[in-house]
């Protein structure tokens, strides 16, 4: 017969109860219930011993947790715990028989017990919600099993002891433009790519203007072969240009008959180009709706950011960013990113370097975990992305090295480079050179490593520099935040 021991008010039962919710069996304990008390505690112990071990035991973690078993396991323990901890609370204040305490003090009991019995769900009800919608979001943006991932990709995935299958640098095309499901082409009017170096989470991001003429295709392609001399389209009606860099991946997609009748052409011949251009491999591209960039940013509660002049917006110049520290909405932020009234396209491309350098530097991880619906649900309007579901794992634990490594920013614009008669072989030296220089910063064995032994140096120029380019006389590699508050 166990030997209870009663609690001398309700404030002593519901001390008891909080102390459960920590400590599971606690209350068993304080009322007689020994070996009931033991095993729920032990089992809470055992548990919490299981977590950290999992936790240091496992490779890539944060990774992990990006795949559908992890999700899926977590969305299925959360719950079930969930349902553990209320069921425990009920029994708790059970065993600690607040029968005998005064109405009074039963009511007010009874009552708080229920409460926190609710509150204690909470936690497993978030963490399975938040788990749901990484998961469907996850789920919506990337391909399981695309049927054009990049081969080096897939292997990297068949090999998850070198995910990076030896190579140096990882590139990605970041890409803002107008597209949507129910028009055929898309103009990308923000065109950035990412090159990472997979050891030290170096980075170098370059920028390319949407109006490069003349733009010169891989040889040997079909717009190669139909274009031998560079992009080049008759004047439109109107006047303007349907020619340039920012048009490419449209007419791909709007000309099948050039790749023998083959459809959505666009971002493949885009990657190509871009990476012809700049003389390394890109490995994957994203699209971004750049008005769901703007959601991202509210998202996150806004971004910082020093507005060196008055930007005016709008079709009858109604709208106006004013010129001071402050922080945008997406919408403002948007609009200082993106517009050329009074400006041009050069200044447009360094308010865009700003505004990802603000968005890197602000979303730490506290932000991202408090607002971490938001994010998933305006992460959803991430349009288009060939990056495998499978590589996730991989650049998860990359990203988190780009956040803390050196991020450096090379953009293509005058005086560097004549967007109406670009310097080719300068732009593949700058390049080469910006991609040298990220690789020595933290490493002297990176330091001597020539592009040439990655895949990304297919269309390297020679080391040999040009005439061109000695007369710059500067290293155009700069911070990604260099310059941002300051003179334009």
């Amino acid at each position: 017969m166990r030997q209870a021991k009663e609690p001398a008010s309700a404030g002593a039962v519901l001390g008891w109860l909080v102390l459960a919710a920590l400590a599971p069996g606690a209350a068993h304990l304080r009322a007689g219930w020994r070996k009931t008390g033991l095993v729920l505690l032990s089992c809470y112990i055992v548990g919490l011993l299981a977590l950290l071990a999992l936790a240091l035991t496992t490779d890539n973690l944060l990774g992990s947790l990006t795949e559908n078993s992890w999700l899926t396991s977590i969305m299925v323990g959360t719950g079930v715990l969930g349902v553990a901890w209320f069921a425990l609370i009920v029994h708790s204040f059970v065993v600690l028989r607040p029968g005998r305490l005064p109405q009074s003090g039963q009511i007010l009991s009874g009552t708080l017990a229920g409460l926190l019995a609710v509150v204690v769900v909470f936690p497993f009800g978030w963490v399975t919600q938040a788990v749901w919608t990484s998961r469907q979001t996850l789920n919506d943006i990337f391909q399981e099993t695309p049927s054009d991932a990049p081969s080096d990709g897939a292997a990297a995935a068949e090999k998850p002891e070198d995910p990076w299958t030896g190579r140096q640098r990882v590139n990605i095309l970041l890409l803002g433009g107008d597209g949507d499901d129910d028009r055929i082409g898309i103009r990308t009017d923000s065109m950035n790519l990412a090159s990472v170096d997979v050891k030290t989470g170096n980075t170098v991001l370059f920028s390319l203007p949407r109006n490069l003429e003349d733009v010169r295709f891989r040889p040997g392609t079909p717009m190669a072969q139909r274009f031998p001399t560079g992009f080049r389209l008759p004047p439109d009606p109107g006047g303007g240009r349907s020619d340039l860099l920012n048009s490419v991946w449209e007419y791909a997609d709007s000309h099948p008959e050039i790749f023998g009748g083959k459809q959505h052409q666009g971002a493949k011949v885009l990657m190509d180009t871009i990476g012809y251009t700049l003389g390394v491999k890109v490995d994957w591209y994203a699209l971004v709706n750049i008005w769901g960039f703007a959601r991202i940013i509210d998202a996150i509660g806004g971004i910082t950011i020093t507005v060196e002049q008055d930007v005016v917006f709008g079709k009858y110049n109604e709208g106006l960013v004013k010129a001071g520290t402050r922080k945008l909405k997406g919408a403002d932020a948007m609009w200082y990113a993106r517009s050329r009234t009074y400006s041009d396209d050069y200044t447009r491309m360094h308010r865009q370097r700003c505004v990802l350098g603000a968005l890197l530097d602000q979303a730490d991880p506290a932000t991202v975990l408090s607002r971490f619906n938001r994010i998933a649900l305006a992460t959803k309007e991430l349009i288009k992305t060939d990056i495998p579901r499978g590589m996730l794992k991989n650049l998860v634990p990359l990203s988190l090295k780009v956040k803390n490594a050196k991020v450096t920013s090379v953009q293509f614009v005058p005086p560097l480079i004549s967007t109406g008669y670009p310097d080719w072989e300068k732009i593949r030296e700058i390049a080469g050179k910006a991609l040298r220089d990220s690789a020595r910063a933290d490493s002297p064995v990176a330091a001597s490593a020539s592009p040439s032994s990655s895949p990304s140096a297919s269309a390297s120029p020679s080391p040999k520099k040009s005439a061109a380019a000695k007369k710059t006389g500067q290293n155009p590699a700069k911070g990604l935040m260099e310059g941002c508050g300051g003179p334009l």
